[in-house]
């Protein structure tokens, strides 16, 4: 898991803030978190905290000069939940990421350790199950077992299920009620004690004419630790992504003298102590144990699981290689780039970790309600236990003589019916639901996400997703690949298309200009060589000349060639210009003061732009280009792609401003528009695009985990294919969609069963609900939350 700490950042009030990542256990459900919230904001100092139920971590911000981490975590440890800091400190220069990536792998083992426990709860549940239910083979119609039928049987039963698998429940659940902190074991405990201590009045005063129950605590516990035990399995699913990512980091690395050593061992050494600038052998079947440069082989790259591109990729010398994917048929030496936590994959795994702890904005209520949620519960059980001790009964006599649709068996006592209405009250509540419910699909939709090679920041931009108005396209490196590619090689004498190529690529090759780069490309690719050149100029951005073959040869723009006496014709101005108003990039090639043709570039549309555009337009959102190139060229564009508003020739620190004034809903040639605030969402290459992407209220980076990206954008497209915008914006709505399902069932449920299990439908259809059938819904409920966030993967399989 991510190291934190301390980071540093400025506040708007002129305070140093840091920031702290404490390993919280002993959370059971919402109650513990906003417990745990509480306790660390009480602390002077402490500026912010959120808690993770799911990853057990909590981040808190905080000043140094009024509070230590370490105080926060004593403070939480003797509250009953047991806390650990997160701390860097101490670590050598360059391997943070690698203490990261290993302190993950110990909370992996920790939930393993845990799953192993619940393993064993699993066992203790089917056999707190069984034999309570033998006692009631008698009650419909079975056969009666001599053993399970004595009462004596059935209290040293419950006796031994309150004191070995139950005393954490009732030990918890004291602790959380004496530190006013109530939580699920705090509701599970007062609901167990009081029908056993009910069943040994009734076993020691057999005058009262009460009902033993002994086996209702015995199976109320069996569900609670059978539930449990399947909400853990679940949620150890819901984070085998991270986990699969953190297990990508080879331990050791392959140290070679030189790019082209003989050797093909070389020394392994821990991948930790690598240092930037090394040579590393990596062998057929390896992975790539840091960010590198091939310097020597040839070979075909597996990043499926980190970039989620499903073919492997040619790699050569001078190409870059990720961390933690397979190197698969070719030997290659590389040299390292990046290290520790500068690597791609330390990053992904930081920005992954870092969105499952970031909240949607409608978690906040579930969070206000789970605040107060248990003691709400226990004045609910106790107005129960009055009203139908002393009024109930009265009002509604039918309730004691006759149970005709009971569940679990009743006595005509008002006393022990009242107790048993309170103790299902108790029981069927569950805070755990409402805790789950958004954590749960953060966690797989991030999951899923990071599998694609889509890094999606939290469940802050999934909710911002879901109102989106307005996409704004950078067009350069976005909806264009990025580069120039010559469209067209018009000669205009009696020349050759391909001398004149290859006369204007033996020119530009004195430059490295982009359009000289895509001339030379061009020339390349037809596979014609370079002439003899001599006396090359070049004057930026306007024109270069050289000696060819003992002729000048001159190529630039329009004006640079009329300065140098270069008289071009009507004729060919005029279909240079109908070049231009196509989108192109037009440059004159001459001979000896001749002009000999014109060669157009164009910066080529993604293969996906089209599809992408119409997508977005289908699923109403209003799509948008904001571009520093010439109008000509991005009306060209526009007009391909069916984007109807442009806004051309915006520099860099000026598309921040368009960004604040779209949001504001404004615009001289805004089509589409309200006079509303807008939810605006810009996708650009995360470098030059920064500013307009942090003004955004989603920024979509489609180059890859650089360092800009990852701070700056909001969602990170590590393959820089443009069709996955899309694909992050259906991610995030289907996950928000998901936490709304969640909430409405943990809501509902609680809003539902809660009214049931206080006698509701008693007097009309005389059904209530046994404790123990109320410990199985409440621990269904918390189950069906999870299994509701994992059914994410049927809408979107695992793509390896």
């Amino acid at each position: 898991m991510v190291q934190l700490s301390p980071k540093t950042e400025e506040t708007s009030s002129e305070l140093v803030l840091a920031t702290a990542t404490l390993d919280v256990q002993g959370m059971k459900c919402a109650g513990c978190v906003k417990a745990v919230e509480r306790q660390l904001e009480q602390h002077s100092g402490v500026v912010s905290a959120s808690v993770n139920l799911i990853t057990e971590v909590a981040v808190v911000k905080y000043v140094p000069e009024k509070v230590q981490p370490k105080i926060l975590a004593e403070r939480l440890t003797a509250v009953g939940f047991p806390c650990d800091l997160r701390t860097s400190t101490a670590i050598p220069s360059g391997t943070a990421s690698q203490h990261a990536l290993s302190t993950t792998l110990n909370a992996a083992e920790r939930k393993q350790q845990q799953m192993r426990r619940y393993r064993w709860g699993l066992v203790t549940a089917a056999i707190l199950l069984i034999f309570s239910s033998l006692g009631h083979l008698n009650h419909i119609g079975g056969p009666s077992i001599a053993l399970v039928s004595n009462m004596g049987f059935h209290w040293g039963l419950a006796t031994l299920a309150l004191l070995i698998p139950g005393r954490g429940i009732l030990i918890d659940g004291w602790r959380g009620l004496r530190h006013g902190m109530p939580n699920m074991n705090t509701l599970v405990g007062l609901g167990t004690l009081s029908a056993y201590l009910a069943s040994c009045v009734a076993l020691l005063f057999p005058q009262l004419g009460w009902e033993c129950f002994f086996e209702e605590p015995v199976m109320l516990l069996g569900f609670i630790f059978l539930g449990r035990t399947l909400e853990t399995r679940a949620r150890n699913r819901a984070s085998a992504a991270l986990e699969a990512l953190v297990a990508l980091q080879p331990p050791v690395a392959r140290l070679i003298g030189a790019p082209n050593a003989s050797e093909m061992a070389g020394i392994e050494i821990p991948v930790e102590q690598v240092r930037v600038g090394e040579w590393l052998r990596v062998l057929p079947g390896e992975k790539i144990p840091v960010d590198g440069e091939i310097v020597d082989g040839e070979t075909s790259i597996d990043e499926s699981l980190v970039t989620g591109e499903s073919l492997p990729i040619v790699k050569r010398s001078g190409d870059e290689v990720i961390t933690g994917t397979l190197n698969q048929t070719g030997a290659i030496a590389l040299q390292a780039t990046h290290i520790g936590k500068d690597t791609t994959l330390a990053k992904i795994i930081a920005s992954v970790e870092d969105a499952q702890t970031r909240k949607a904005p409608i978690q906040q209520l579930a969070d206000t309600i789970a605040g107060y949620f248990a003691y709400g519960v226990m004045a609910v059980a106790s107005l129960t236990f009055l009203f139908w001790d002393l009024l109930g009964t009265k009002l509604f006599p039918q309730v004691l003589p006759s149970t005709t649709h009971e569940m679990g068996g009743m006595s005509p006592s008002p006393l022990l019916l009242s107790l048993k209405l309170a103790i299902a009250v108790l029981v069927v509540a569950c805070p755990c639901a409402l805790g789950l419910a958004t954590p749960t699909a953060i966690l797989v939709g991030t999951g899923i996400g990071a599998e694609r090679g889509l890094l999606i920041k939290g469940g802050d931009v999934l909710e911002k997703v879901h109102q989106l108005d307005v996409i704004a396209f950078d067009k350069t490196g976005t909806l264009t690949v990025g580069h120039p590619s010559v469209t067209d090689c018009i000669p205009l004498k009696e020349i050759e298309s391909n001398r004149l190529l290859q006369l204007a690529a033996t020119v530009e090759n004195g430059t490295n200009h982009p359009l000289a780069l895509a001339i030379l490309e061009a020339c390349k690719g037809r596979e014609l060589p370079l002439l003899r050149a001599e006396a090359y100029y070049t004057e930026a951005g306007l024109g270069v000349c050289a000696l060819v073959e003992g002729q000048t040869v001159l190529i630039g723009n329009e004006d640079w060639l009329g300065d140098r006496g270069v008289v071009l014709p009507a004729s060919t101005v005029d279909r240079a210009q109908s070049l231009s108003q196509s989108g192109k990039t037009v440059v004159y090639v001459a001979v000896e003061g001749q002009v000999q043709g014109i060669i157009a570039l164009q910066d080529t549309l993604r293969p996906d732009a089209q599809e992408t555009v119409n997508r977005l337009q289908s699923l109403g959102m209003a799509v948008i280009l904001i571009t520093g190139d010439r109008p000509q060229v991005a009306d060209a564009i526009a007009q391909q792609l069916g984007i109807k508003q442009v806004f051309a020739q915006v520099r860099p620190n000026h598309k921040a401003e368009i960004i604040k004034m779209l949001q504001a809903g404004q615009g001289e040639k805004t089509i589409d528009f309200n006079p509303k605030s807008k939810i605006v969402a810009m996708v650009g290459d995360g470098i030059n695009d920064a500013p307009a992407l942090a003004q955004s209220d989603i920024g979509i980076s489609l180059q890859g985990a650089t360092g800009v990206a990852l701070e700056t954008a909001d969602i990170v497209l590590v393959r820089a294919r443009l069709s996955d915008v899309v694909a992050a914006l259906d991610l995030s709505l289907a996950t928000f969609h998901k936490i709304r399902q969640n909430l409405f069932w943990a809501l509902g449920y609680n809003t539902v069963a809660i009214p049931i299990a206080a006698g509701l439908l008693l007097p009309s259809c005389n059904i209530v609900l046994s404790p123990a059938l109320a410990g199985a819904l409440m621990a269904f409920s918390s189950v069906t939350v999870v299994t509701n966030s994992l059914l994410l993967r049927r809408q979107f399989p695992n793509p390896h």
